[in-house]
């Protein structure tokens, strides 16, 4: 019951909000102490007080690969799934830069592309240092604007598969997004600002006035903008062609470790199958010497059977012989005289 996900929660990209969390890891934040002891029982109101308590981003680590509590509220997040206002007031929190990063993480999984634009771009400004909790358990330092950028930029953050996010130009050019303005572009037009008045320092109070008030200034500046915008688009689209390559190599790098795994499991079934077969053909030579050696066994036995037979016979014939002979006479007078004439060929005295 406490890993149900809320009834009243809607289906996020077409299925449960808490299976954006992978099946493992899902299992192993429902596992944990923290969640079990911690989490149980949150609502959108009282996770504000554990996301205060963060010291820390991070996904798993260890060699069992425990949930770092940043995971198992992010989880707690997609299955109560708290109202949009909520979450924004997370990202514009600048009291608590974990709070903030809780809130643009959920909102990286579940927003919209253009949602995740809007709110997450202007994060790129915040600059605190975070501690984050390596997958040996080892912490290390970074900053908001970093976290943002994997978020916005890898297919992977804190052990959790980002979902397809399209790039910013395509958005742009179907009118959804305002082209992104930097921060430092005010900055630049107060530098430019201050050499053309230094440039102009000799000159009178009315070609100054003249100047400002020039539309051709006017004109140099937007066209000084449109350049700086261009310059972001291509650096944007370059990036993005980049992101795309590296992604498409790690693809077919996955795709030949796929393969190599696919042979290497067809060698060890074909060596197994190899085995088993050795192994029922010394079977079967062993069920053939046994039985050889049962036949033989059985032909021996039946040889001494017949000869013990046929001992008696010979004795009873002899016997049977002397007797006719007359030779066994209790006389041995008689004897003698029955064996001398058996050996002349007359009959045996009585």
């Amino acid at each position: 019951m406490a890993n149900r996900t809320d009834p009243l929660a809607k289906n996020i990209r077409g299925t449960n909000p808490q299976n954006l969390v992978e099946k493992i890891v899902r299992t192993k934040i429902y596992n944990h102490t923290f969640w079990k002891e911690q989490c149980f029982g949150l609502t959108a109101e009282t996770l504000v007080d554990k996301a205060m308590e963060l010291d820390h981003v991070g996904g798993t680590f260890g060699g069992n690969r425990k949930p770092t509590p940043f995971l198992c509220l992010i989880l707690k997040m997609l299955q109560i799934q708290p109202e949009k206002e909520i979450v924004v007031e997370f990202i514009k929190n600048d009291d608590y830069k974990y709070v903030r990063i809780l809130g643009a993480f959920y909102l990286r999984l579940t927003g919209s592309d253009v949602d995740v634009y809007r709110y997450l771009e202007p994060l790129y400004n915040d600059y605190r240092k975070v501690r984050q909790k390596l997958s040996d358990g080892r912490f290390s330092l970074t900053h908001v604007d970093e976290v943002i950028e994997e978020l916005l930029t890898k297919d992977y953050s804190c052990d959790i598969a980002m979902p397809r996010l399209k790039k910013r130009w395509t958005l742009e050019q179907n009118g959804l997004l305002e082209p992104r303005k930097s921060v430092l572009e005010d900055d630049f037009e107060e530098e430019e600002e201050k050499e053309e008045n230094e440039g102009m320092a000799d000159g009178s109070e009315d070609e100054k006035d003249h100047y400002r008030r020039s539309p051709e200034r006017e004109r140099d500046r937007d066209r000084d903008r449109e350049r700086r915008r261009d310059s972001h688009r291509h650096r944007d689209r370059d990036y993005d062609r980049d992101y795309d390559m590296d992604r498409d190599y790690e693809r077919e790098r996955g795709r030949g470790r796929d393969r190599d795994r696919e042979r290497d499991r067809d060698r060890d079934h074909y060596r197994d199958r190899d085995r088993e077969r050795e192994r029922g053909r010394d079977r079967d030579r062993e069920r053939e010497r046994a039985r050889r050696r049962s036949r033989s066994m059985s032909r021996d036995r039946k040889r001494h059977e017949s000869d013990d037979r046929e001992e008696p016979k010979k004795k009873k014939e002899k016997k049977e012989k002397m007797k006719e002979d007359g030779t066994d006479h209790p006389d041995p007078e008689i004897a003698e005289a029955n064996r001398l004439r058996a050996s002349l060929g007359l009959k045996p005295l009585k």
